[in-house]
C-alpha cells in the first residue's frame, strides 16, 4: 500500500483524482459544451421552423391521399369518443396579426390567416361548414410567454360543455 503522504501531489496519484480547480475548470467545459450544444440545437429549430413557415405560406395542392388522410384521422377520433380534432399546427407568423385575433376570440380572426392556414380554412368553410362540422382556434404553443403556434380544430357532433 502506498502512502500518500509520501507523494509531492496526493491530488495526482495514479490520475485518479484531481484538484478542485481542475474539476471547476471540467465543469466549465462540460457547460460551455452544454449551451454550445443547446445554441446549435435553438437554430436548427430556428431554421426548422423558418422552413415550416415558407412551406407553409403558399397554397398546396390538396391531393386525394391528403383527403382520407384527413378522413381515417376524423374516424379514429370519432371511435375513441372524441368530437373534435387538430387538423393543423402552425405558427403565428402565419396570422396577419400574430395570432392577437385568434387569441381573443374575434369572430373576423379568419381574415387573419395566410397560406396553407387559410387553404385549410375555405376547405372547412366551402365544404365542411355545410356538412356542419366546426372549426376554431387557439394558440397552442406559449414560448417565453408569447403567442407560438396555433392550432386549429375541426369539430362534429355536440360541442363540449365548459
Amino acid at each position: 500500500m502506498v502512502s500518500l503522504d509520501n507523494q509531492k501531489d496526493p491530488a495526482h496519484t495514479n490520475n485518479l483524482f484531481m484538484t478542485a480547480e481542475e474539476l471547476r475548470e471540467y465543469a466549465d467545459k462540460i457547460d460551455t459544451a452544454r449551451a454550445s450544444a443547446a445554441f446549435k440545437d435553438m437554430r436548427t429549430a430556428e431554421d426548422a421552423r423558418k422552413l415550416l413557415m415558407e412551406k407553409m405560406s403558399k397554397r398546396i395542392e390538396v391531393t386525394d391521399q391528403m383527403r382520407s388522410n384527413l378522413l381515417s384521422r376524423i374516424k379514429a377520433a370519432a371511435v375513441e369518443g372524441k368530437n373534435e380534432l387538430m387538423v393543423l399546427q402552425f405558427p403565428v407568423e402565419l396570422c396577419t396579426d400574430q395570432g392577437r385575433a385568434i387569441n381573443n376570440n374575434e369572430p373576423d380572426w379568419p381574415e387573419t390567416l395566410t397560406g396553407v392556414p387559410r387553404q385549410a380554412y375555405e376547405v372547412w368553410r366551402d365544404k365542411l361548414k355545410p356538412a356542419e362540422y366546426r372549426l376554431t382556434a387557439m394558440i397552442v404553443e406559449w414560448p417565453h410567454g408569447m403567442p407560438g403556434d396555433v392550432g386549429l380544430f375541426l369539430g362534429w357532433g355536440k360541442p363540449k360543455a365548459l
